[in-house]
């Protein structure tokens, strides 16, 4: 099977190096295997350690290097790989969307690899994501709904047994015997290149977040589920590329740009009545959470300003129109080139 695997960096070369370095075992043992590595508009420097580093790994012929001028989020970063690779005479089997804040575990690709040969109905799959430490980071999910939305922001143990059935991310089985799911985070989610003809490629409107739960919700809408193989194990360093999720006391304010990926995730795979439904749905269990942490007197662990962020983003007050995500850095939504791309 012809395999690529893409990686998007953007400042986080020291990260990317590592990831590749825990790749270099697999890609020994997988001659059909190839890597991308896009630069998303670093700083300068980031390109040439990049360049370096391939070098050094001694993985010159299985890696190539892009760059492009403006960050393109994660979605524009990934998709000018995935779009050059399409376009190729020897276009890949499938793609595997890797975070460059992961540590491929021994064995993990190969795991892939004989899945997918082995299941040759199978349009995407992904990876067991864990902590350095081995904890499961529940990479088997179910979509994000109202009342998923509701649970997770309220965080009440009754709700929350109540709605067991919508938990995004429910507790793992334990079994290592492969299952379908509703999404794997991008983080370790490969596509067959069948279904990225079929379904198309990543939602750039969305910028950088829900673009994965939003990719396996078109997909399933298509008819590909999406299976989870627990034997391939990937470590995630969690928000160490964006540092919004990173572990810390507590977390920092979550940017617009994320409550404006939310926003279109729903519009554009719900109706507008039900994008406000999730809406209210999230407002009402940080409420109750809220009003829970108030009354226990206990230390709030939300990100500052949640509840205004929320109901300032919310399509009761921004409207129903589907939007795409702005690009902070440029205050306009992305807007892909290939005039921007510098093959390395």
């Amino acid at each position: 099977m012809r395999l690529l695997l893409v990686l998007v960096n953007y400042n986080g070369s020291g990260l990317t190096i590592d990831c590749l370095r825990s790749l270099a075992p697999e890609l020994a043992k997988l001659p059909g295997v190839r890597v991308a590595v896009c630069d998303n508009g670093s700083e300068a420097g980031e390109v040439e350690r990049l360049a370096d580093a391939v070098v050094e790994l001694g993985l010159s012929d299985r890696v190539d290097l892009r760059a492009v001028r403006c960050n393109q989020g994660f979605t524009g970063g990934n998709n000018v790989l995935i779009r050059e690779a399409l376009a190729s005479s020897t276009p890949p089997d499938a793609v595997m969307l890797l975070n460059n804040d992961t540590l491929v575990c021994p064995g993990a690709i190969v795991e892939l690899v004989r899945f997918l040969e082995s299941h040759p109905d199978v349009g995407l799959c992904g990876s067991r994501l864990e902590h350095p430490d081995g904890e499961s980071q529940r990479a088997a999910r179910r979509f994000i709904t109202a009342a998923s939305e509701f649970e997770a922001y309220a965080r009440i143990g009754v709700i929350s047994r109540l709605l067991s059935s919508w938990l995004v991310a429910p507790p793992e089985s334990g079994s290592s015997i492969p299952s379908r799911c509703g999404w794997i985070p991008g983080a370790a989610l490969v596509v067959r290149t069948e279904v990225l003809r079929t379904v198309g490629l990543l939602d750039e409107g969305l910028y950088t977040y829900f673009d994965d739960v939003d990719y396996c919700f078109r997909a399933r809408r298509a008819g590909w589920p999406t299976w989870y193989v627990p034997t391939s194990r990937i470590v995630h360093l969690v928000g160490k590329t964006t540092h919004i999720t990173e572990a810390q006391t507590r977390p920092r304010r979550r940017p617009a740009y994320w409550f404006a990926a939310r926003r279109r995730y729903f519009l554009t795979n719900f109706s507008a009545p039900y994008a406000a439904m999730a809406d209210l749905a999230a407002i009402a269990g940080l409420v109750l959470h809220k009003t829970r942490v108030f009354v226990q007197r206990r230390p709030d662990p939300d990100p500052p300003m949640l509840l205004r962020d929320l109901a300032r983003h919310s399509v009761l007050v921004t409207g129903f129109r589907r939007r795409p995500v702005d690009n902070p850095l440029t205050g306009a939504p992305v807007v892909s080139s290939a005039e921007q791309v510098t093959v390395c």
